[in-house]
């Protein structure tokens, strides 16, 4: 029989809590080709992630991608990570402060807000063992990736379900799909980008830039594809531009299958022959700058745009902990706790003492 955990030090009248889990993709633990090995071992190893076959697969990751790229992406890292560590990691963390903040004057009951990455730490499994120590027997699981995607929140809810699968008393679950159509956070967009037009000359073109995923997928059903386009159309609706003044790329190709197109750096080569010699870049499938804007698009995209005869690249920083992205990101949560006690203006703080006592006079140990 599997082994199941209880909740060994819980108590009668014990007080309980909204859990919220704030996730993201993850990052290695340190720029250097060890722990980045580590990293991509797990993460290339979801077969959400990569759908080959997993004895073919093994042989590849393991005798090719594991022995090349990690010294590679390692050297990528060092470009771009702080003092405090790994960006996405650093961001993600105020990420959680701000948004804990913002729930605690919307909610009526006590929240509490985690944060984990998918891969990596801290690792999920950590963040809902703290979870269910403050008592959350309510959880919104939020993987901040604004469009769906089966290989990073069906992974998410994946790594989830498998910490789950070993509870013996389980919390009631609800999980954010997506939210790149959320009028909160398209209008944090185009606060973004107005405000970096208030402070930067504006450019010819305004390139959106998702991450990339195989053709395959789209064709098999991930509706990606298709949220990627509905957000970048409602932004530009917001800024009124003509469909001459924007263009959508995909960019993080890997290996040699089709990808979805346009591929972001192949633009880059592209526009300064079309006439194009200045563009700025936004990446709103990104919830918090990483190596992907950073290192990728900032610095590898810019070169390849300015040696092909442009002249001016500017990056729009991702909304990262953003007031209007952290008011965006905390109404979400709010849409979808309704019903539950913590969210609701008559929420009654419930006698604990009096639980107890009742729990004591059926026989329970004190």
């Amino acid at each position: 029989m599997p082994k199941f955990k209880g909740s060994k030090n819980y108590q009668h009248g014990s007080k309980s809590c909204l859990g919220v889990l704030v996730t993201n993709l993850g990052t290695p633990d340190a720029a250097s080709t060890s722990a980045v090995r580590k990293y991509l071992a797990e993460f290339l190893w979801d077969p959400r992630v990569v759908e080959i076959p997993r004895p073919i697969w093994w042989m590849i990751l393991h005798g090719i991608i594991l022995r090349t790229r990690p010294s590679k992406s390692a050297e990528a890292y060092e470009k771009v990570w702080t003092d405090e560590g790994s960006p996405l990691l650093v961001i993600a963390k105020k990420q959680k402060v701000a948004i804990q903040d913002k729930l605690a004057q919307l909610c009526s009951g006590p929240v509490k807000v985690e944060l984990a990455m998918r891969y990596g730490n801290p690792s999920i499994a950590s963040a809902l063992e703290n979870l269910k120590a403050q008592g959350a027997r309510r959880i919104v699981l939020f993987p901040l990736y604004p469009q769906y995607s089966a290989t990073t929140t069906a992974s998410t809810f994946d790594a989830v379900a498998k910490v789950f699968t070993k509870q013996r008393w389980m919390p009631e679950l609800r999980v954010i799909n997506n939210y790149g159509a959320d009028e909160g956070y398209i209008n944090a967009c185009v606060q973004q980008i107005q405000n970096h037009w208030q402070k930067n000359q504006r450019k010819q073109k305004l390139i959106f830039s998702f991450h990339g995923l195989p053709k395959r997928n789209l064709m098999q059903g991930d509706p990606y594809h298709c949220e990627c386009h509905e957000t970048a159309r409602l932004i530009t609706e917001k800024l009124n531009l003509r469909e001459d003044e924007w263009q959508l790329t995909f960019q993080s190709r890997f290996g040699k299958a089709e990808w979805l197109q346009p591929y972001m750096i192949k633009r880059m080569e592209e526009l300064p022959g079309e006439g194009v010699k200045s563009v700025d870049v936004f990446c709103p499938g990104f919830s918090a700058d990483c190596l992907e804007t950073l290192e990728e698009i900032s610095l590898q995209n810019c070169e390849v745009f300015m040696e092909a005869g442009g002249e001016s690249f500017s990056y729009i920083p991702a909304l990262n902990d953003e007031a209007a992205h952290i008011n965006a990101l905390a109404n979400i949560v709010m849409q979808h706790t309704q019903g539950w006690p913590e969210c609701s203006p008559s929420y009654q703080k419930s006698d604990s003492s009096a639980v107890k006592e009742r729990a004591i006079k059926l026989g329970a140990k004190q």
